[in-house]
């Protein structure tokens, strides 16, 4: 204590300063590192919650402590503050997983201090422990979070100290990423000799884990992972996720089914783990899965009944398994499906330039390559030479330095044609989708356009569809997981924090067990009302709402309400220069606190609601246009403002002008002539919006490295480059233009 004492008297002037002592020694040598980087963290603790640094809330906080008391050797603190920072995080121990290594290394590090045993026993006595203590539900994902990369985190630690060579003071910012770096390293290098071991043995206890290839009619490999509890011995329903994200989710997912006592079935797709065949992402699933639920269905250890489950592509993989439904598949439950073709790889036919960072995370190797997937330093380098270059965007991978013929291919398909119509059901394939379905998804979904995709046209296509809808305040993570305290810094009514996994396999109980309906299932589509803490039932999408509010594309302040249809014609111009590429932010602001970031976009602003209103369901409406060029995309934004100016994001819409009428064919817009652009999937979201707030609206074209650049010209978007932009973009925006808004009333 005495120490802690006088460390925070001698760098009292560096602290409010924000800078502290780490001599330049310690880059070069790791025993004066070793020496001053637990006081370093001391240092850091004492500024974590000056007005200055303080983290959005007290999840990010809680965290970034915790972290912070291991480097600085204080080990009992940090596990009190890592368990406050999980019931923060999520209710129920949902979120009891969280930063089990660093717990379970202090734990370890205790023990070696206290019992002066060497550290591979003191982890071993540490794991034991603590897994015994467990929570049944979190054992699948201890596999997950207790192992780490430690070659990239040793090449990140060099990274960030390499920075500070020839220097004798770190800023606070660069003190904290050192800090959690260092622990990144130290925990998962001191504990990664031993955690397989571990591991094994408990796996051995509860589970029976067999890995096997399958060969398929067409000559082609897959490896399939089969997890079974130890006491289950009799034949029990099969829980299938189709995983192209090959490696310690395999058995994750295989032990959760298995943990809800079914057979937990994973197998991998074309090129993955085992298979030498090529590995071309969704081309392949309806077929492959066919072969694999008719091998699965004939093993002593199923009964025949087979539901699937996961998120994202694995969502997508369910619906590639009904386009030719096997008998034995009694349900599918798709949590935040990629709608492919739909929402990926390109948003309402806008190719999207993280296609490739994608293409290459799961094509690299026989896993992941999570290293080159998670470095976003790399990859923002990429995108933004691609912008700066104005080349075309089929050149984005020769930039990258890795040519791809997928991600080539893939841009040969513009329009929602037969390649990607045959990786899916499509119109009537529909129809004959006659097994109940359970889909979930969030408001902050990054594919919940495409999950949503499925639902609408199983329904259009199948009025008897058993197919239910669950939809929340969630992100792709939660959606697929469970309902966090806060998401995008923001916290989530009560009600909305619900386990996914619970809801799911619940459901697979109703189905495949004749247990009992979930209790949150009471219509066809069941929303949660942000900032109402309640949840509403209703048969149909379009029932989540009652009425509309339309929007109009004019001033209020030099008119009648933007809610009042326009008494005479008018226009707003908006003028956009594709050939300029040293773009500055631009930034609309909204309050002292508050601004949005308005680069090539136009805001149209109402008055303050004079009473409470529910926005809820998705933006639709007319654009009235005319443009100097063939072809453009849009964006939309919603935000609402609310009373204390704070901003939030209420729904998002992102289209190419030539494609919005029909996603099949492009519509080329006629230049200097008045068009309608319809907008059509845009983000649902249902929220109480509070009076006096305003709604704020932008709209605007897209440009940026992000995304394709539609110059305009009508040729192929992905060929055309910064030659083609021609004359700048001219807009003309219509008042009588609007945005209808879904409106809900009890």
């Amino acid at each position: 204590m005495k120490f802690k004492i006088l460390l925070a008297l001698i760098f009292i002037n560096l602290m409010q300063a924000q800078k502290f002592y780490f001599p330049q020694t310690a880059v070069t040598d790791s025993v004066v590192f070793e020496k001053h980087i637990p006081g370093l963290a001391l240092q850091v603790i004492s500024q974590l919650q000056t007005t200055k640094n303080k983290p959005k809330n007290n999840v990010d906080l809680l965290d970034d402590l915790s972290r912070l008391q291991v480097v600085a050797k204080d080990y009992k603190g940090s596990i009190i503050t890592l368990a406050e920072h999980r019931k923060e995080f999520a209710e129920n121990n949902m979120a009891g997983y969280k930063s089990l290594a660093y717990e379970v290394y202090s734990m370890a590090k205790l023990n070696e201090l206290k019992n002066k045993m060497p550290f591979p026993k003191a982890f071993q006595a540490a794991f034991n422990k603590k897994y015994e203590s467990m929570d049944e539900k979190i054992i699948p994902r201890v596999s997950i979070v207790l192992k780490g990369d430690v070659k990239n985190f040793r090449k990140l630690l060099k990274t960030i100290v390499d920075k500070q060579k020839g220097k004798d003071s770190i800023g606070y910012g660069s003190a904290l990423a050192l800090c959690k770096t260092y622990l990144n390293y130290k925990v998962f290098s001191s504990i990664q000799p031993y955690v397989s071991q571990v591991i094994a043995a408990k796996d051995k206890e509860n589970f029976i884990i067999e890995t096997q290839d399958l060969k398929t009619k067409t000559g082609s490999t897959l490896t399939i992972t089969i997890v079974r509890k130890q006491k289950n011995k009799s034949p029990l329903p099969v829980i299938l996720a189709n995983n192209i994200y090959a490696g310690p989710f395999d058995d994750y997912f295989g032990k959760r089914a298995a943990i809800y006592n079914y057979v937990g079935a994973v197998v991998n797709t074309r090129g993955k783990r085992n298979s030498n065949d090529i590995n071309n992402p969704f081309e392949h699933e309806s077929q492959d899965i066919y072969e694999v639920i008719d091998w699965i269905s004939k093993q002593p250890w199923s009964n025949g009944k087979i539901g699937m489950i996961g998120g994202s592509y694995l969502g997508f993989s369910q619906w590639a398994a009904v386009k030719k439904l096997h008998p034995a598949l009694k349900t599918i439950v798709p949590q935040v499906a990629v709608g492919i073709g739909i929402d990926y790889p390109a948003q309402n036919n806008v190719f999207m330039s993280y296609m490739l960072q994608w293409i290459q995370y799961v094509t690299n190797n026989k896993y992941t390559d999570e290293a080159d997937f998670s470095n976003a330093a790399k990859w923002d380098s990429i995108n933004t030479a691609w912008y700066k270059s104005g080349r075309s965007f089929r050149s984005l991978d020769t930039i990258s330095g890795k040519p791809n013929k997928i991600f080539q291919r893939w841009l040969d398909h513009p329009g929602y044609d037969q390649y990607w119509q045959k990786m899916v059901p499509y119109k009537e394939d529909f129809a004959r989708v006659n097994i109940p379905v359970l889909t979930t998804t969030g408001y902050y979904d990054d594919d919940q356009i495409g999950a949503l995709y499925y639902f609408k046209q199983h329904y259009q296509y199948n009025k008897d569809a058993d197919h239910y809808l669950v939809i929340g305040p969630y992100d792709h993570r939660a959606a697929q997981s469970f309902g966090t305290t806060y998401v995008n810094g923001n916290p989530i009514d009560p009600v909305a924090r619900i386990s996914i996994d619970e809801l799911a396999f619940s459901w697979f109980d109703y189905i495949l067990k004749d247990g009992k309906k979930p209790e949150l299932l009471k219509d066809r589509v069941n929303f949660q009302v942000m900032n109402t803490n309640t949840w509403k039932h209703v048969p149909t999408l379009d029932r989540m709402h009652t009425s509309t509010l339309k929007f109009y594309l004019k001033d209020h302040k030099n008119s009648a309400s933007v809610f009042t249809k326009p008494e005479r014609p008018d226009f707003t111009k908006q003028t956009v220069d594709f050939k300029s590429r040293d773009d500055k932010d631009l930034y609309y602001k909204i309050s002292k606190t508050d601004s949005a970031k308005v680069n090539n976009l136009i805001h149209f602003e109402s008055e303050p609601l004079d009473k409470d209103i529910i926005i809820s369901g998705n933006l639709s409406g007319l654009l009235n246009v005319s443009i100097n060029k063939k072809d453009m995309d849009t964006d939309i934004y919603l935000y609402q403002v609310q009373p204390n100016g704070k901003l939030s994001l209420l729904s998002t819409h992102k289209t190419r002008a030539s494609y919005s009428k029909n996603n099949e064919v492009r519509q080329l817009l006629e230049p200097n002539k008045m068009e309608q652009i319809p907008i059509r999937q845009s983000m649902f979201t249902s929220k109480k919006v509070e009076k006096g707030s305003k709604l704020l609206l932008f709209v605007g074209i897209g440009k940026s490295p992000n995304w394709q650049i539609n110059y305009g010209t009508g040729k192929d978007v992905s060929e055309e480059t910064i030659q083609d932009s021609g004359e700048p973009l001219e807009i003309k925006w219509y008042n009588d233009s609007y945005v209808e808004i879904p409106v809900y009333k009890d």
